[in-house]
């Protein structure tokens, strides 16, 4: 179970406004937050990565506080076991495929992880490559592939297949679902694609200026 309130103020196009958002997750569960540009559904995404700290807030993961304002616990994005997937991809340019999913594991990890996900991800070919030398469809399931190599307790996406076609986002929309209920991780999906949302996730939380409605 994920329980997490976010008070965060923010500055939109039309002014500023206030984060204010509660979120109340199953384990196991794959949600969506839904709306438009500047409603703050990715910065409420970085605050439970730890990538940016709320004025005030709570973020409890499977019994673990991750954030709480009140006692100045707010645990650096390492120490989260959070799986972040960009909408640039993020992948290192100077590492292979492999370096790049190798980079991921959590210290003492078992490098079979990365076997494992190479196999699964269909990337066996690729992991001797560049992300340079990558299609975008190819380049996003590296992405994938490494937001899991750290076995995160949850998984962020952050509008992952925007950037891609209509045919390659529904193959990867397929592969993403099949992954999800393979390693039954807690995910959340930032996504303002209507179609996108329903062939995807169980729920949808739909944002509107800085809250869920």
């Amino acid at each position: 179970m994920i329980q997490a309130h976010i008070n965060k103020q923010l500055h939109g196009a039309n002014g500023d406004f206030a984060l204010d958002a509660s979120l109340h997750i199953a384990e196991g569960e794959f949600v969506a937050l839904f709306g438009a540009s500047g409603v703050g559904k990715t910065t409420l995404l970085r605050c439970l990565a730890g990538l940016e700290s709320p004025e005030q807030g709570k973020l409890v993961v499977s019994g673990e506080t991750w954030l709480d304002s009140t006692a100045r616990i707010n645990l650096p994005p390492q120490q989260r076991r959070v799986g972040y997937m960009f909408q640039d991809y993020a992948l290192f340019p100077n590492m292979t495929v492999r370096g790049n999913l190798e980079f991921a594991l959590r210290k003492g990890a078992d490098y079979k992880r990365v076997n494992e996900l190479l196999e699964l991800m269909a990337l066996g070919e690729l992991q001797h490559r560049k992300p340079d030398s990558l299609s975008g469809g190819q380049k996003q399931r590296v992405a994938l592939a490494r937001a899991l190599a750290s076995e995160p307790r949850l998984l962020l996406l952050d509008e992952p297949f925007s950037a891609l076609d209509t045919e390659m986002r529904s193959r990867l929309h397929d592969e993403i679902l099949r992954l999800q209920k393979h390693f039954g991780i807690t995910t959340v999906i930032v996504s303002h694609d209507v179609s996108e949302v329903c062939k995807l996730t169980s729920r949808v939380m739909m944002m509107e200026a800085g809250r869920i409605v």
